[in-house]
């Protein structure tokens, strides 16, 4: 039970200890001896120690609060899917470059909610609302909930919600491995699965507490065999002295593991693919120099192109000609590697 991440602290809402699942989520980390304290709103933390902003972040990253969540809307998730599903929020990685940085506060604790049943109920109710269209649910929009898998079963309950369910649809991504429990799920080819992939230079610079690009590969690999639905985002990816070889080397080793593992048994249509250049915004600048003082980000603004976003903020990103050259090569590294996938988007 306690391979992988491990709290420091946990915090709870009395009224979570009414549901089965929040009463044995609290009395198990008790007895793992891992402090509990009762919180009035897991949207209100105290308690979390840190005496500037980097410790702060730290601490946030070790303390898990579980919670009721009672609003009963989903945000939209455009344009990967119609709607959020709140499982978890934040997640135990430090990746320097994360937008959830400046999303989740300067304490962007994990959060869990054990109302379950009741967040599934009303997601069943949206995809009744939509039938017979179908409507995509994203279970990673301000998370990876693969990292509190191990206390929950959460993803493993909504991946059998979906495979029920005739005109519903599920996809979360993880950086995480521990896919064990969720290959047994009764998917039906409803849930997919996606792995957030980059090359060992950047997760060794700026992906901290992630597990190595190969450990992300040989779990891809299980799932696949799995028989789910596979998805890969590469991001962010960054221009730097040898990103192409990097790059190629991370997707010829992760074709040749889907091969091995499912030698002739997959179709190449079941992988997607999506490619996001790296961008920030300069609230998220100034944030990660905050928490990560030594960052070796690149985010000089003169080396870059300022662009307007579409919820009204502007974010520097790389310029057309830069943009272009990765794109040119990651469309021939598709074509040699996984030539009948479908890329989503190249961004």
């Amino acid at each position: 039970m306690t391979k992988g991440f491990v709290p420091s602290r946990v915090f709870f809402e009395p009224k979570a200890l009414d549901y089965p699942l929040g009463k044995m989520l609290v009395e198990g980390f008790q007895t793992m001896g891992v402090p509990t304290t009762p919180t009035p709103s897991h949207n209100r933390v105290t308690g979390i120690p840190g005496a500037n902003p980097a410790q702060a972040y730290r601490e946030a990253k070790r303390t898990l609060v579980i919670g009721v969540r009672r609003s009963e809307k989903f945000q939209s998730c455009k344009p990967s899917a119609h709607y959020q599903l709140p499982l978890v929020t934040s997640c135990p990685g430090m990746c320097e470059y994360c937008y959830l940085a400046t999303t989740l506060g300067k304490k962007p604790y994990i959060r869990i909610y054990v109302n379950l049943d009741e967040i599934l109920a009303i997601a069943a109710k949206l995809i009744q609302e939509r039938s017979p269209e179908l409507t995509y649910f994203e279970g990673a929009a301000t998370s990876d909930p693969l990292p509190t898998e191990q206390y929950t079963g959460a993803l493993k309950q909504t991946i059998e919600f979906f495979g029920h369910e005739e005109h519903g649809r599920f996809r979360f991504v993880t950086k995480f491995t521990e896919v064990d429990s969720l290959l047994s799920a009764r998917h039906e080819g409803h849930t997919r699965f996606r792995f957030s992939l980059n090359c060992a230079t950047v997760v060794q610079r700026f992906e901290h507490l992630t597990p190595a690009p190969e450990d992300r590969i040989v779990a891809a690999g299980k799932v696949l065999k799995a028989g789910y639905p596979l998805g890969f985002i590469i991001a962010p990816v960054f221009r730097f002295p040898g990103w192409q070889e990097e790059y190629r080397r991370l997707l010829e080793r992760t074709a040749e593991e889907l091969e091995k593992l499912a030698p002739g048994g997959w179709s190449p249509e079941q992988l997607t693919l999506e490619f996001i250049s790296h961008r920030y915004t300069l609230k998220a600048k100034a944030r990660i120099l905050e928490v990560f003082p030594a960052s070796s980000l690149p985010m000089a603004e003169e080396e870059r192109k300022f662009k307007y976003g579409q919820f009204g903020y502007g974010k520097y990103i790389y310029p057309p000609e830069t943009l272009a050259e990765l794109r040119e090569f990651f469309q021939d590294q598709v074509k040699l590697y996984f030539p009948a996938a479908k890329v989503e988007y190249f961004i």
